[in-house]
């Protein structure tokens, strides 16, 4: 007979539920961790980061034929922007996101994007 080992493994850490991660978080009760690569394209599905900018940065494209290139360039920057800041901020946007949404919590965690254990 083989023996279980009582130490637990990353391969077999214990689940968290969402409400236990939702009151736990604040009083330092989980140390959360976040696959910043993954975090990105999640964060940025989760959002809808992609069609917004798109919108945003056609405004602006469309501003500037109809004769306003001033408002164009800065929709155009604004859409460019909004992009790049989902990129950088998604680790943290994910936890906001994880800690207010069930639904979030649970794709995130099961997909490996965010591992949450126990302090």
């Amino acid at each position: 007979m083989s023996e279980v080992s009582s130490t637990p493994d990353a391969a077999t850490a214990e689940y968290v539920a969402f409400e236990e991660f939702r009151d736990g978080l604040p009083r330092g009760r989980f140390h959360v961790i976040v696959n910043p690569k993954l975090a990105q394209r999640f964060v940025a599905q989760r959002v809808n980061a992609v069609p917004v900018a798109i919108a945003i940065v056609g405004c602006g494209i469309a501003s500037a034929l109809a004769g306003y290139p001033v408002i164009g360039v800065l929709l155009v920057a604004a859409g460019v922007i909004f992009r790049r800041t989902i990129k950088w901020q998604a680790p943290k946007i994910l936890l906001q996101l994880a800690s207010r949404q069930p639904e979030t919590y649970h794709d995130a965690t099961a997909n490996g994007v965010m591992e949450v254990r126990r302090v």
